[in-house]
Order: structure tokens, then C-alpha cells, then sequence
């Protein structure tokens, strides 16, 4: 059981570079608003505009993946130029007359658009798992509070 609580918790964190904020997926919004490591922004950003509408124990991994482009919520991250990083399913190429096909995971980084234009039956079908919101820095900036 440790072993499971951990790998879960491997994907609840915050990075930061010079151009993007990345956070992992398997946080809460409610996680979310509580880690003082997340920009003070992005934290408003969040509890102003997204919480009015989701409820407070949706991970970012479940928002996002239900995500339609006429709610709020996607507009906002739109404007902040989000990118999901995700894990998909995809067939292996038989690299030599004696190699096996099988399946195997690629890791991508999809624009909002993108990824917001399948339906979730799509993203079932193909194995999509949210590992990673990418935000914009100069887009949060630009953002009006």
C-alpha cells in the first residue's frame, strides 16, 4: 500500500523554469490552493475563476480531462496558454524481421486545443493519462487578476 500512496504522490509537484510553471496532475485543486510552493497567481488565478465551478477534491488530471471548450475554466487556461503533458498508448514499429509488435508508451506535450477537441471516449480509447499542466509564464503575467 505505501508503495501505490507513493507513486501517487510522485506526481503532485511544481516546477519552474524561465518560460513555464509545470504542475503535476494528480493534485486537487484544494492541494493546490493549500501549497504555498504553487505562484501566488496561479493560486488566485485558480480560486477566482475555476473553483466557482468545480468542486474542490477535483484533481487537475480529472478537470482536465473532461475539459469542453465552452466552460470557464477553459477559457482561462487558455489564456494562459496551457499545455497538457500526457502518456499515450501507441503500437511499437517492428524495428527487424525478428523484433515483436507490441504496445508501448510515448509521452507528449499537447496544446489545450488539442487535446480539449477529443472527447474522453477518444482519450480512453487511445490510453491518454494527464501527467503534467504546463502554464505560460509570460501568459500568466499578461493575465489580469
Amino acid at each position: 500500500m505505501l508503495l501505490q500512496t507513493q507513486n501517487y504522490e510522485d506526481y503532485k509537484y511544481v516546477m519552474v523554469d524561465t518560460g513555464n510553471i509545470y504542475l503535476g496532475a494528480k493534485y486537487s485543486y484544494e492541494e493546490l490552493l493549500a501549497n504555498e510552493d504553487v505562484p501566488f497567481k496561479i493560486r488566485t488565478i485558480v480560486e477566482r475563476y475555476i473553483m466557482p465551478q468545480t468542486d474542490r477534491e477535483t484533481t487537475l488530471e480529472s478537470d482536465f480531462y473532461y475539459l469542453t471548450p465552452d466552460s470557464l475554466s477553459y477559457r482561462t487556461y487558455r489564456q494562459l496558454k496551457v499545455k497538457v503533458r500526457c502518456s499515450r498508448i501507441v503500437e511499437k514499429r517492428k524495428l527487424f524481421s525478428g523484433g515483436k509488435k507490441g504496445k508501448r508508451y510515448v509521452t507528449e506535450l499537447i496544446g489545450l486545443e488539442e487535446f480539449t477537441a477529443m472527447s474522453p471516449a477518444q482519450k480512453q480509447a487511445q490510453g491518454i493519462v494527464v501527467q503534467e499542466i504546463v502554464v505560460n509564464k509570460l501568459a500568466m503575467v499578461v493575465f489580469t487578476v
